[in-house]
């Protein structure tokens, strides 16, 4: 079963690259992160890999804000993965970026901590700079929760290191 997930998990990766190849513009943007998924908690802290994209095309301007849909998964050291899909708003506030946002999504704990659901709600905000037109660094921080769908809602707190390109 492990496989099986890992597989459609590397699958959606693959996918990711494969449809920047197909555009020709800056449309497409990939949010390449690393850092700490459950920081909070010594005995199940682990290191944390992940990606998440969003296209400028979908972007809607509405009254909280600039909108987008994302998508996106992690894995980390232990082996646990989350995959998620959702909505993000940007505020730009003079050189920075404030990106909150909120997805839910399927976890599998593998050999880290079990948060008590598969399906677990994320919710994020990431503080980013511009580098340059196309490229900014960020810093993140997350929480997940299955807001007590499961028998058992420890949550998990993580913080990440952004890198944001747009192709």
């Amino acid at each position: 079963m492990k496989r099986i997930l890992l597989s459609i998990l590397v699958s959606f990766f693959i996918s990711c690259f494969a449809s920047l190849a197909e555009e020709n513009s800056s449309e497409t943007e990939l949010n390449f992160f690393t850092g700490m998924f459950d920081f909070s908690d010594d005995k199940q802290k682990s290191g944390i890999l992940g990606l998440q994209h969003q296209n400028e095309d979908l972007f809607k301007d509405s009254f909280l804000g600039k909108l987008s849909p994302i998508t996106g998964g992690f894995l980390t050291e232990k082996n646990a993965f989350y995959l998620y899909s959702g909505v993000q708003a940007e505020y730009e506030i003079g050189p920075l970026t404030v990106t909150p946002s909120f997805a839910p999504g399927y976890y599998n704990y593998g050999d880290g901590k079990d948060l008590g659901y598969p399906l677990e709600f994320k919710s994020e905000v990431q503080i980013s700079l511009g580098l340059s037109e196309n490229t900014h660094l960020g810093l993140s921080y997350n929480h997940l929760s299955n807001a007590s769908l499961g028998t058992k809602n420890p949550g998990a707190n993580s913080y990440m290191f952004n890198f944001l390109k747009q192709f």
